[in-house]
């Protein structure tokens, strides 16, 4: 299995928090986990913000926990055009429109996300 961590599932599995048992077992025995540079970025802007902290960088924790940086091309970027306007976050539509053209399940607990043509699983 191949997957994609939602930027709030990354800063869960780093702080610890409690994750739902399917996802944890999923992320522990998948062939590749992927966190994106967009939630790299997302974590950079919301940090400036105040509105969320982590106890480390993106980069660090992928390189810790094993997990794969995904880069963001401009085929996803040119899919975002594709997506239904379901959600207002920038950040979460990209993640949608990379784990689509990856093929790869997005691990999230954003019910928004999960109404769009993307597997997902939940945190």
């Amino acid at each position: 299995m191949r997957l994609l961590l939602d930027t709030h599932v990354a800063i869960w599995w780093d702080m610890g928090a409690p994750l739902a048992a399917p996802a944890l077992n999923a992320i522990r025995s998948a062939d590749e986990v992927f966190v994106s540079a967009a939630s790299a970025w997302e974590v950079a802007t919301k940090s400036a913000l105040g509105k969320i902290k982590s106890n480390r960088s993106i980069a660090q924790l992928c390189a810790d926990s094993g997990f794969l940086e995904l880069p963001v091309l401009m085929q996803h970027t040119e899919s975002l055009a594709l997506l239904e306007p379901l959600h207002r976050d920038a950040f979460d539509r990209l993640l949608v429109a990379q784990a689509m053209h990856e093929q790869l399940v997005l691990v999230t607990r954003d019910d928004v996300i999960t109404r769009y043509p993307v597997a997902t699983m939940r945190a």
